[in-house]
């Protein structure tokens, strides 16, 4: 009988290297820990297995799984001749989408939607970066794939994350619910929740879930740091200086189980709390430099990393860090490290050096591009608020209340708030 995998599609390789290839997938969908273990496992049972290679690659340039992603693709090209024309695209499709050139990743789920793991990939969710320039694009993806899915659990929280992500957000939350309730522990469906919860400034009731959640359904869940980051996102946006720290302390202090979420949550964290009023005393971002490998720090291997390597740079008021970055992307062949990377880098660069009033002009130049960074509107703010404070460190304090009513139009934040007083002429200013 021939192998499948988890939606029906065939695998060539042995039936105990496809169910465990199938252990790695269904946690890789549900973000259960170890699921890169499963794909590992599957390649020491059939190291013949096309597929298994491809995944493993794509899973370490992507989640920072510490495989030698080169030699696997290799291997995936090499042995891929001899599976089904599926897997040959599904290898082509990794393979492109490695060099930076996602066409063909797309064009292959318009032949075959219910390959889970490129769908996730395509989408700029708790796992990927996403592989389109336009949101709307991703949006446009999962919609042409409702057919195939109908009422699958992990399909129905992937699609909850594209419904918060068009501002649909009473969508969104049912859809989450309705795949939670199938499956509590779908950890694409708790993500979708948490930014719905965020996104309708809902802070103490989307603090109180996502505690509960993690403390029970959810607890097997990889990079659980991520969630405790939108818990922290919830304390912050409260105004709670006090459990951001406790949360820092006992859920987010970088070490090297966080891999590439030391610097995506922990990093963006320490950043947006440092730029809070009153606040004090806030961790350096030394120890998430430590933890974090230099490569990513000097060549990120998306844009969405290279965002958080420029936040960190800046946090370390590193003006040579941040001058490489942007020379490096400038050169890069991807459009979006040239033509936002960079400009970032440099933006930040002029932060770092006190050039404020330029960094803002800068900033607010980017403000139209910065979606093609990757990664959701939450995580994205961090460049908001940078632009933020460098208008109120430059004195520009009328654009920055604009910036900040912009922000409170969109969510209830205590903290923004508090923020927007300490905007008013009769202050400093500084942030």
């Amino acid at each position: 009988m021939r192998c499948r995998d988890p939606y029906g599609y065939e695998l060539t390789c042995s039936p105990e290297a496809a169910s465990a290839f199938n252990r790695g997938v269904e946690g890789l969908l549900r973000l259960s820990s170890g699921a890169e273990q499963g794909v590992a496992t599957a390649l020491a049972l059939d190291p013949t297995f096309a597929l298994g290679h491809a995944t493993l690659a794509l899973l370490g340039h992507e989640m920072c799984v510490a495989v030698d992603v080169d030699s696997r693709m290799r291997d995936a090209l090499t042995l891929a001749a001899r599976t089904t024309e599926r897997e040959r695209s599904h290898v082509q499709a990794v393979a492109s989408h490695l060099t930076g050139d996602s066409r063909p990743l797309i064009r292959h789920l318009e032949t075959y939607p219910r390959d889970a793991v490129l769908l996730s990939t395509a989408v700029p969710t708790i796992a990927f970066a996403g592989v389109t320039e336009v949101p709307s694009q991703a949006w446009e993806i999962v919609e042409r794939a409702i057919p195939a899915y109908g009422d699958d659990w992990w399909f129905t929280g992937l699609l909850a994350f594209i419904r918060q992500e068009q501002g649909r957000f009473d969508e969104a939350m049912d859809l989450s619910c309705r795949s939670l309730a199938e499956e509590p522990a779908a950890g694409h469906s708790a993500h979708a929740r948490a930014h719905a919860h965020y996104e309708t400034g809902d802070h103490g009731a989307g603090l109180a879930w996502m505690d509960e959640w993690v403390r029970g359904d959810g607890a097997a869940t990889d990079s659980l740091s991520h969630f405790s980051w939108h818990a922290a996102l919830h304390e912050l946006s409260l105004g709670d200086l006090d459990a951001v720290r406790r949360r820092y302390d006992s859920q987010l202090r970088p070490d090297g189980a966080l891999g590439c979420r030391a610097l995506v949550d922990t990093g963006s964290l320490l950043f947006r709390w440092a730029l809070t009023p009153d606040a004090h005393d806030v961790p350096a971002m030394r120890a998430v430099a430590d933890a974090t490998p230099d490569s990513t720090l000097r060549h990120p291997a998306t844009p969405f990393l290279a965002m958080h390597a420029a936040v960190l740079h800046l946090a370390q008021d590193d003006a040579v860090a941040l001058g490489d970055l942007e020379a490096w992307a400038a050169r890069h062949d991807h459009p979006t490290h040239r033509e936002v990377v960079a400009p970032l880098a440099r933006a930040l660069r002029s932060m770092a050096t006190g050039s404020y009033s330029a960094a803002a002009d800068q900033l607010s130049a980017l403000d139209a591009q910065t979606w093609r960074l990757g990664g959701s509107d939450a995580q994205r703010e961090v460049i908001e608020e940078a632009h933020i404070s460098a208008l109120l460190r430059s004195g520009r304090l009328d654009e920055a209340r604009q910036l900040l009513d912009d922000r409170l139009d969109r969510r209830e934040s205590p903290r923004d708030r508090r923020w927007r007083t300490a905007a008013q002429p009769t202050t400093t200013g500084a942030s």
